[in-house]
């Protein structure tokens, strides 16, 4: 059957066969890095075919493969790190939906006295919280605390600026870890308190914490949000570029904007696909 199918009708099975399978067991369990590379391995010998048990010669790395096709890939997906994608939206849900039936277990179970991301691995945890608590990992870089009163946001560990980049402050004067946002208010007017921003934080950061407005209500903390404007899915680009350090640490390549031009051109010609792999195989 293999020798009988074309090139772009390998890469169809392999995206909606060989990569899609395992999907459910990795929504709820962190694999094995042994056995996502198996499955990795297996799907480039399908790529690059097989004869008598013996692997044809890989004309690309793995690396390029799975990148995307404006970068001359084929975007088929690194395994490891599409668990991780599929284990922080379980977190995710985790975090977003706490009274339904799991979120309930699981907190009484494991964290009875905080939130997800303060929860710990704990003395028997069971193989599905250590896999949640490997999504979460992945998740506390896209939350942000949304601040009240500040009562429950500490300074320093958690991310609570709204802006691109680095989501918590750069301390230049670090009085200690439980420093909570509250000590920058000012209780009395429910406004940021100056003196204090000015004593603890960098320029850059009371600009940014100075344009934040404070609730007149004496508001709690607001619970997690996404804070990236692409919302939780842009966390699968995040976690593609964790997979391999090609998107900028490739050297050579200073003509970045102009290969990648090319290569979505090859991809929109108007030929049958088998053709556009061909090709893509001959770049």
């Amino acid at each position: 059957m293999e020798q009988c199918l074309s090139t772009r009708g390998k890469e169809i099975l392999i995206k909606a066969v060989a990569q899609a399978v395992p999907t459910y067991s990795m929504s709820c369990f962190k694999l094995p890095k042994g056995l996502c590379q198996h499955l990795e391995g297996l799907i480039q010998s399908f790529w690059w075919g097989s004869k008598e048990g013996k692997r044809k010669t890989c004309w690309v790395a793995w690396d390029d493969l799975i990148k995307p096709k404006y970068m001359g890939g084929l975007r088929f997906k690194n395994m490891e790190m599409f668990n991780l994608a599929l284990l922080a939206r379980q977190a995710w849900r985790v975090l977003q939906d706490s009274e339904s039936l799991s979120a309930r277990v699981l907190k009484a179970a494991y964290f009875p006295h905080c939130d997800l991301l303060e929860a710990e691995l704990g003395s028997s945890p069971s193989k599905i919280w250590q896999s949640i608590l490997e999504g979460k990992e992945v998740l506390s870089h896209w939350l942000i605390r949304r601040i009240g009163d500040g009562e429950t946001t500490r300074i320093w560990d958690m991310n609570w600026l709204p802006r691109d980049g680095w989501l918590r402050p750069v301390p230049c004067n670090r009085t200690g870890r439980h420093v909570w946002v509250s000590h920058l208010i000012d209780s009395s007017t429910c406004t940021w308190n100056q003196q204090m921003l000015t004593a603890f934080l960098t320029p850059p950061d009371q600009d940014v914490i100075c344009n934040m407005p404070l609730s007149t209500q004496r508001q709690s903390d607001f619970g997690h949000g996404i804070m990236r404007r692409a919302g939780l899915f842009l966390m699968l680009v995040h976690i593609r570029e964790r997979s391999a350090a090609f998107l900028e640490s490739i050297p050579g390549r200073s003509d970045v904007g102009r290969e990648e031009k090319e290569w979505a051109q090859l991809w929109q010609v108007k030929v049958p696909s088998k053709i556009k792999i061909f090709l893509w195989r001959l770049a």
